[in-house]
């Protein structure tokens, strides 16, 4: 299900000089976005988030025009607050109390966080592999939380036969049609940063893929309100080599993937055996002249801590995998060394477990520190 709007009518006001004194959070796209009533937004800080050029590390890869898109800042730690934003205020919107919904964590957070603030009860179903702290704070916001020993796919069915016996809202993705809404506001914000020039190339982390669906949709939007030139990104979906049924699919030349067996990675967010829009996602890549690339679990962790060490970026091993992703691309031609591209960081590395183990040293009360000459 996907949201259709008179775009026409949008452009009216959806005009660069009326953004430019609009406040900046992801609302001064209201325009374009599914709540109609301004009195039911529900909000608690999903501003913009930056576009940084990567200075240390594309000097590094050679890359002039390296950027990231840190959505690590946003409520709740993730990009998911974007949808969660849109979604829980048309759901209060339409008068709904209650939902449920399958999460690998973030996303569980997100929605918790927000159905909170709007007197929403929310039921999420999680694997029990997911990372602890998603775990933490859905239960703090007062979510009534299920763990299943499956993945995300076997959450889902749990989810589905709750919203059937008991009438609750379906919250999952792609099943309502307005938490991509929020979402697509990550493309509106990109192609604002880029002055109004679509980028190059962008390198997404692809679960379910809702962001990358959602991209598409707001270049589409923007272009057709004669915000921006009609030329879309060329999209890159990165997955881990531990589950990679788009990667699988693109190889292969499916028009859908099948479900991949034994996933498992440690960038959980990401750790989707098959997207229930991969028909979409990979739709995108064919129509954008993109692609699909799995980078391994060690490549990840490497990554993620080069944005840490280089860039001073907490970024999740998600953010890890698309900083990978580039290296191969760029290595393999698939990707020039002129071309301007953003990575999309997910989420902040403090939400997920996995990450490099620290080695310190333990001191005991008199002891003194030692610090090598050649530091």
């Amino acid at each position: 299900m996907l949201a259709r709007y008179d775009v026409s009518l949008a452009a009216r006001t959806l005009t660069r000089e009326n953004l430019a004194r609009r406040p900046r959070d992801l609302w001064r796209y209201h325009e374009l976005l599914p709540v109609r009533d301004p009195a039911r937004i529900v909000a608690i800080g999903e501003s913009v988030t930056p576009l940084t050029r990567l200075d240390t590390l594309g000097n590094a890869l050679g890359l002039a025009h390296l950027y990231i898109k840190d959505e690590g800042l946003l409520p709740g730690g993730s990009f998911k607050a974007r949808g969660a934003a849109v979604g829980v205020s048309r759901a209060r919107e339409l008068g709904v109390s209650a939902f449920a919904m399958p999460t690998n964590g973030n996303a569980g957070a997100a929605w918790s966080l927000y159905a909170a603030k709007a007197g929403l009860q929310a039921h999420i179903v999680m694997p029990a592999r997911a990372p602890l702290l998603s775990r933490s704070v859905c239960t703090l916001a007062g979510a009534r939380v299920y763990a299943v020993n499956g993945l995300i796919n076997d959450a889902g069915k749990i989810v589905a036969k709750a919203v059937a016996k008991y009438g609750l809202y379906d919250a999952s993705t792609l099943k309502e049609p307005y938490r991509i809404e929020g979402k697509k506001t990550l493309g509106f914000e990109i192609a604002e940063q880029c002055g109004w020039e679509p980028p190059d190339v962008i390198v997404y982390p692809t679960g379910g893929g809702v962001g990358l669906i959602g991209m598409q949709r707001a270049f589409r939007e923007l272009a057709e309100a004669g915000l921006l030139k009609p030329r879309m990104p060329r999209f890159i979906a990165v997955q881990s080599s531990g589950c990679a049924p788009i990667v699988r699919a693109w190889e292969q030349g499916d028009a859908v993937s099948t479900q991949w067996e034994g996933a498992n990675t440690v960038a959980f967010g990401i750790n989707v055996p098959k997207a229930l829009g991969d028909f979409l996602i990979l739709r995108i890549l064919k129509e954008s002249a993109g692609a699909a690339i799995a980078v391994d679990d060690a490549d990840i962790l490497h990554h993620q801590s080069l944005l840490a060490r280089r860039e001073g970026i907490y970024a999740s091993p998600e953010g890890g995998a698309a900083l990978a992703a580039v290296v191969d691309l760029v290595r393999s031609g698939t990707v020039s060394r002129d071309e301007r591209i953003v990575i999309v960081n997910t989420g902040s590395g403090a939400l997920e477990s996995g990450g490099i183990p620290a080695v310190i040293p333990v001191l005991e009360p008199d002891d003194e520190i030692s610090i090598p000459a050649s530091l």
